[in-house]
């Protein structure tokens, strides 16, 4: 079928949508939602069997819906109507909710339902965690369903009886943040927790800390904490401790409110001078605001690195490579890089680089930072390493995670492999070597070229990934515990090891890596610091989160000439 995306922004549901149906065999190009006008044209050019809607955030003008069948995914339970289906759910402290299919007719998410599955809500997610995880896992299960349910031209979609015994389903408003204020001589630690993580991601929770408005995200359980309920009684890293009646959490990100155009930043870089004289709470020990945990089982090491949107700030690559080296003095044969849960990484921290007196020169900073860690893995010789994605990777966080001699991939996560969209970024973390060398010289100049986002079982058949399992994160994360032990008790270890030194040393007396490095960060620096301003333009609309005018044509097929005429040609 030919399958028409109608996106508000590509976000991650949206680039797993588009590889899973074009892995289907189905014939899908992308739209953003810019305009009415915009969309008809799309319609006019591409004569779509289906659209398919999976993050919208108006209604689709009605001549559009009448001539096209368009499905929406709503991310609540079947009758669930409104904007703020996942925020109410959090709110609400619900146990199950769901992703709806339904057809788009006149009326905001009212219309005939063409499929709906329920899932368990994770207790302590946030809105954008519990989106990027379950929401997705159940919305393309559900996507899937309603495609066949389509082309069998049998299904007949209904809409749900909202007035059944068993309906939970209702018409919500919008959350407001009355509907999530914090009273904090009130609220104990659990509601805290619930009230900001409704709000996580956007729109944040609104509060007001030492007499200003302020935006909370990424709050999680301080543990042996307590103080007045709402003072900020330590930080630890980039996060600030506030007690509640019965303990404390750690805020790790806050936007300013008092301010126009702000942005999210690390908490302690937000207030500043208003915390200087603070407690401060090691961010390695056990009870601070822990990014980077470390530990070992069986002769492997497991270092885990959560960092919040998968962004690396110059500060913390410092501090991850600190912990990398600490890892290679251990007496263990394997070590295992597990990111984190939603993201492994996404490469430079865009809002911190923003934030900086001089972008260009923290972009520096940061992308050297980067390239550190990089070089240490790649030249690790006392140590079998593996990358374990259990999220998804964007840019240079892809090609940090292949300097590692296995990649170990979540089935269902996605890769975005490429940079040129950041303003035509060059790229670092040494991809000139590591992608020719893992996909061949070919596949790494169309990867590099084409822009687009990878499922797990791309990476795997391009080489940028070695094995791909589990289907969710217990899964996955058991199986990686499961074979990191088998590979470090293998009787081929030191074979596998010394293949491992002997290939580094072939590669090196062909190019030295260094080459690799200086030939990459000299394009860097003219991203950085040239008179082209593309790269700083791309990162600034990023972090204000400017909408597209326009969608790119590496995703909306039926504007790309090329390959209109290729496809004419070949007809």
């Amino acid at each position: 079928m030919r399958i028409l995306l109608l996106v508000h922004a590509f976000n991650s549901l949206s680039q797993r949508v588009f590889v899973e149906l074009e892995e289907l065999g189905h014939e899908v190009s992308v739209e953003f939602d810019i305009s009415d006008a915009v969309l008809r044209e799309a319609v006019a050019l591409f004569h779509p069997d289906l659209i398919l809607a999976p993050f919208l955030k108006r209604a689709i003008c009605e001549d559009i819906w009448k001539q096209v069948t368009c499905l929406i995914v709503h991310p609540g339970i079947k009758g669930d109507r409104g904007p703020s289906a996942l925020d109410w759910a959090i709110l609400n402290d619900e146990k199950k909710w769901g992703v709806t299919i339904l057809q788009a007719e006149s009326e905001m998410d009212a219309g005939p339902v063409w499929s709906s599955l329920e899932f368990k809500v994770r207790p302590g997610a946030t809105k954008s965690s519990l989106y990027r995880n379950e929401v997705t896992q159940t919305a393309i299960k559900a996507i899937h369903q309603a495609i066949e349910r389509f082309e069998s031209n049998v299904f007949q979609p209904s809409r749900p009886n909202i007035n059944a015994p068993d309906s939970r389903g209702i018409e919500r408003p919008p959350a407001r943040q009355s509907d999530r204020k914090v009273n904090w001589d009130v609220d104990d630690t659990k509601t805290v927790l619930r009230k900001i993580n409704s709000a996580d991601g956007t729109p944040g929770l609104k509060d007001e800390i030492f007499g200003r408005t302020v935006f909370l995200y990424d709050a999680h359980l301080a543990h042996g904490f307590s103080g007045k309920p709402g003072e900020v009684i330590a930080k630890s890293g980039p996060a600030i401790c506030r007690a509640t009646t019965d303990g404390a959490i750690w805020i790790g990100h806050l936007r300013d409110g008092d301010e126009p155009n702000t942005f999210k930043l690390p908490a302690t870089r937000v207030l500043n001078e208003k915390i200087k004289n603070l407690r401060e709470v090691s961010i390695d020990s056990i009870n601070g605001y822990s990014e980077i945990r470390s530990y070992e089982k069986d002769d492997v090491g497991y270092l885990h690195f959560d960092f919040y949107n998968g962004a690396m700030s110059t500060q913390q690559c410092d501090r991850l490579l600190i912990a990398y080296r600490e890892m290679l003095k251990r007496p263990t044969k394997v070590i295992v890089l597990m990111g984190g849960t939603d993201f492994w990484s996404n490469g430079m921290h865009l809002n911190v680089i923003k934030a900086s007196p001089s972008a260009a020169d923290e972009s520096w900073r940061n992308i050297n930072a980067i390239d550190d860690l990089a070089e240490e893995i790649i030249k690790t010789t006392s140590h079998l390493t593996v990358s374990a994605l259990q999220g998804n990777a964007g840019a240079g966080g892809v090609f940090l995670a292949r300097a590692a001699d296995y990649v170990w991939l979540r089935e269902g996560i996605i890769l975005s492999p490429h940079y040129k969209d950041m303003g035509n970024l060059f790229g670092s973390e040494f991809w000139t070597y590591l992608l020719p060398r893992y996909t061949g010289q070919d596949n790494a100049k169309a990867i590099s070229q084409a822009r687009l986002p990878m499922s797990s079982k791309q990476a795997v058949e391009f080489g940028l990934g070695d094995e791909r399992f589990g289907d969710s994160h217990k899964a996955f994360c058991a199986q990686v515990v499961e074979r990191a032990k088998k590979l470090s008790t293998s009787q081929d270890f030191d074979q596998l090891l010394h293949d491992k030194i002997a290939r580094r040393k072939i590669d090196e007396n062909r190019k030295p890596l260094g080459d690799y490095r200086a030939t990459e960060l000299e394009k860097m620096k003219s991203n950085f610091y040239g008179f082209d301003p593309s790269y700083h333009i791309a990162r600034y609309n990023f972090v204000h989160k400017i909408p597209k005018s326009r969608t790119p044509v590496t995703i909306s097929r039926h504007r790309d000439l090329r390959r209109i005429e290729k496809q004419r040609r070949a007809s």
